[in-house]
């Protein structure tokens, strides 16, 4: 699970992947639609997990109410560049 943080425009994303590096290129080549338009992204937060399946639950946590407060934790403490 990540957290990116755009470069230009004050926006963040989160998400999960097998491989960080790789993904981080893939948002940064424009490869995601959902991040295409808000490039260049900086990768401010990561966590690993056992399974795709926890790694999942963690993401949607974030991505939802119950984990706003955490959400804006993390970034606050890992590098707010937007």
């Amino acid at each position: 699970m990540y957290v990116l943080s755009s470069l230009q425009s004050k926006r963040y994303y989160i998400g999960y992947t097998i491989d960080v590096k790789r993904r981080l290129l893939e948002h940064n080549a424009g490869d995601t639609k959902s991040t295409r338009p808000f490039g260049p992204w900086k990768m401010i937060y990561f966590e690993g997990f056992d399974s795709k399946s926890d790694a999942y639950k963690r993401e949607w946590y974030l991505k939802h109410s119950k984990g706003r407060k955490e959400k804006l934790e993390i970034i606050k403490k890992h590098g707010e560049v937007a």
